[in-house]
């Protein structure tokens, strides 16, 4: 099936590819984020590799995720094929997907939802389909790999990108997108942005950021800080390319180096992730949604050596049907450790997934669980 959904930022456009709103997934984090997605639309654009395993699959492959440091991309099946890898008995990356009978009512969905000045409802997309709204959400779902409203969320960010790459004020980018206020697009900025409305619009260039590489008992370290704090502790095992993911998230701001002083950071914080228990007394600029540092808050509350599940938090929060939202806080988080994501686990006690690996997860929590006897 080729069923590719652009998001126009008119109702003029009906074809199904759009050059400009499209998703680009022009760096390897932005790929990397839609494999870990799963999203359908990314099928079309580029195919991922396995080192260790010598295969390759399309994002929305529903095998087991890799390690981010064993995946490589490639813009076709055939430039994976040139690199030695094989196509994926699941997914069958290298053959084309035979259309869905039901892909035009997605496909008129999208439009509806890119052409509309504000978020629809469900029930009201379901309507326009003549179809169930539970019925409509899981046709939905299966071809986009999506929700209605994550793919409504995603139109608006695409739009705020576009307007405040074209110079609009951010107030202009705020009501163009169908915010219905400054303070409902404020709080969800973070999360399209990755930054404040106003650095975005600039390209990141009023962000000063330094970084600096370390090495831990996990493999290598980045560290990262602004003005405010530190703002990512990330983890893999090729430090070059932990500095090529994090350059590509911020292109146009001032990253520097680090000096000797910011060394001793670096040492402090590898030192936290050796003996957690000490605690970690630096400061942090934690940038997320609101209800992501809600997450972030109760996880930074759990003792080392304390566990945690993902229901359990969204029940302290209060909200006991975000469970999910709670799961993508967690994947979110670019804090390891200081921030402990990886003391949340599946109801089971199973290990789910981890930013940085699971095999990272189990060997934290294996080392906070010797360290408490």
């Amino acid at each position: 099936m080729s069923i590719s959904l652009s998001t126009a930022t008119t109702c003029k456009t009906v074809t199904t590819h759009d050059a400009t709103d499209a998703p680009r997934y022009a760096s390897d984090d932005e790929r990397w984020q839609a494999v870990l997605g799963r999203e359908r639309q990314a099928d079309e654009r580029f195919v991922y590799a396995v080192t260790t395993t010598g295969v390759y699959c399309r994002p929305s492959c529903p095998s087991r995720m890799p390690r981010r440091e064993h995946v490589r991309f490639f813009p076709s099946a055939s430039d994976a094929q040139r690199a030695g890898f094989r196509a994926c008995r699941r997914c069958r990356p290298h053959e084309p997907r035979a259309p869905h009978p039901l892909a035009h009512v997605v496909v008129r969905a999208c439009r509806s939802i890119e052409c509309a000045g504000a978020p629809l409802e469900l029930e009201t997309l379901a309507a326009e389909a003549n179809m169930p709204a539970g019925e409509f959400r899981r046709l939905f779902v299966s071809l986009t790999g999506v929700t209605p409203t994550r793919y409504a969320k995603a139109v608006r960010a695409r739009r705020v990108r576009s307007e405040l790459a074209a110079g609009a004020t951010v107030t202009e980018a705020c009501y163009r997108a169908g915010f219905g206020s400054n303070g409902r697009f404020y709080e969800a900025a973070q999360s399209m942005l990755g930054m404040a409305p106003g650095a975005f619009r600039a390209a990141g260039s009023e962000t000063t950021i330094r970084f600096a590489l370390g090495e831990c008992f996990l493999g290598a370290i980045l560290v990262a800080a602004t003005d405010r704090g530190v703002c990512a502790i990330e983890f893999g095992d090729d430090p070059a390319q932990l500095v090529r993911d994090f350059e590509d998230r911020f292109p146009r701001a001032h990253l520097l180096g680090g000096d000797r002083q910011f060394e001793a950071i670096v040492a402090q914080v590898v030192g936290f992730i050796e003996q957690p228990v000490d605690g970690l007394s630096l400061p942090l600029d934690i940038q997320g949604t609101a209800f992501q540092q809600r997450v972030w808050q109760l996880l930074r509350e759990i003792p080392s050596g304390e566990q945690i599940t993902y229901t359990d938090v969204a029940r302290r929060l209060g909200s006991a049907r975000s469970v999910r939202a709670v799961a993508s806080a967690c994947a979110a988080n670019r804090l390891a450790v200081a921030i402990p994501c990886h003391r949340v686990v599946r109801c089971d006690g199973a290990l789910a997934g981890y930013r940085w690996g699971i095999e990272r997860k189990a060997e934290l929590l294996e080392r906070e669980r010797r360290q408490h006897g």
